[in-house]
């Protein structure tokens, strides 16, 4: 049984890490888990009140520069509400939200855009 975990544990691992294979993602996983780490490690400096601005401002630069890297995605809509809630933007929501967002997008064969012309050998 223990073996069986790990097998599977690796495997998760090993599909996360293949995830961020592209730039983008692992520019978009960095500034999120920075923003984050920044907000719940300076905590008692945005907690000035109901809606701290310059915790609002982080939000709104940190949204829009994900979605400038990654492009839309639904999940960074919840994600930037549940930032402006008081007490929920101690939970990592940016972070959450690229994880998601590069998960589907690697899932789905969507993270990587090609020039026009013949298709090229699938990875394996």
């Amino acid at each position: 049984m223990e073996g069986a975990v790990s097998m599977a544990w690796d495997n998760m691992l090993s599909r996360f890490w293949n995830g961020l294979d592209i730039p983008e993602h692992r520019s978009a996983l960095m500034l999120a888990m920075a923003a984050d780490a920044l907000q719940i490690g300076a905590f008692p400096l945005f907690a000035e009140g109901g809606i701290s601005p310059l915790d609002t401002l982080l939000d709104v630069v940190v949204g829009l520069a994900l979605v400038r890297m990654l492009g839309w995605h639904w999940a960074f809509l919840p994600s930037l509400i549940a930032e402006v809630v008081p007490g929920l933007d101690l939970f990592p929501t940016w972070t959450a939200a690229v994880l998601y967002v590069a998960h589907e997008r690697t899932k789905s064969g969507e993270g990587i855009v090609l020039p026009p012309g013949p298709a090229p050998e699938p990875r394996r």
